[in-house]
């Protein structure tokens, strides 16, 4: 197998593994004995899920999140740089190094000249963006909104200017049990032309996508979001 930093993604959600990721991800995966993660208990999950045979024990795992010591993450690559083994990174959800500390070392890789092989599958973003009907041409991802209300309202507003004087669709996330108030930021904050779309609980049994104008919406029922991982994009009317 060539050495290389393989970037695995997970699924989004209790979801089946060959409904979202093909069976060449898991023939790389029995191929690494060296793993990046985010959360180690997580990951193990994962990687049983692909194949329930996989040996943990043998396996060497780094835990790369808000608690790592910056300064022992350049170290993180030593099995690939000074072993020539291939290594894996794997996030939390969805596709490691788009919104996830793996981007980290993904740069430093890419500093050293090491290989970077990202392999397929679910990216929340893409799927939200893919069936929203919004601008597909010209989209951006802005992660979390502030938490205080008056500062959540004001970057709101700011990124519906742009959606509508750039003809660009804007994405952003909020933490799932504050998905509701985030719709209600929403909804008060833009002006009645402008299209909202939720995108919830992508490729699961949760599964929610919904595009309408924000007029539209004030007067649906609440959508079934609450506590479940969404992607919220804004788009011009």
């Amino acid at each position: 197998m060539e050495p290389a930093l393989y970037l695995i993604p997970v699924t989004l959600g209790e979801t089946e593994y060959q409904k979202v990721l093909p069976e060449y991800n898991r023939k790389i995966i029995l191929g690494i004995k060296n793993f990046i993660v985010e959360n180690r208990r997580s990951a193990i999950r994962f990687l049983k899920l692909s194949d329930s045979s996989i040996d943990i024990d043998s396996l060497e795992f780094l835990e790369l999140n808000e608690h790592s010591d910056l300064a022992k993450i350049s170290n993180y690559l030593d099995p690939l740089l000074k072993r020539k083994l291939p290594m894996g990174i794997i996030s939390e959800a969805g596709c490691p190094a788009v919104a996830d500390p793996g981007a980290t070392v993904v740069e430093i890789a890419q500093k050293k000249g090491l290989k970077v092989v990202p392999l397929s599958g679910p990216s929340s973003m893409i799927m939200a963006v893919m069936a929203s009907g919004l601008n597909g041409q010209s989209f951006a991802f802005n992660g979390y909104l502030p938490v205080k209300p008056n500062e959540r309202a004001a970057k709101i507003r700011q990124l519906e200017n742009r959606a509508w004087n750039e003809k660009q669709t804007q994405l952003f996330i909020e933490a799932p049990y504050r998905n509701l108030k985030m719709l209600e930021s929403i909804l008060n904050s833009c002006r009645n032309e402008t299209r909202v779309c939720v995108a919830a609980g992508l490729t699961t049994e949760q599964e929610f996508i919904r595009t309408l104008s924000v007029a539209e919406w004030k007067k649906t029922n609440e959508p079934p979001i609450n506590k479940v991982p969404a992607i919220f994009l804004i788009y011009r009317g």
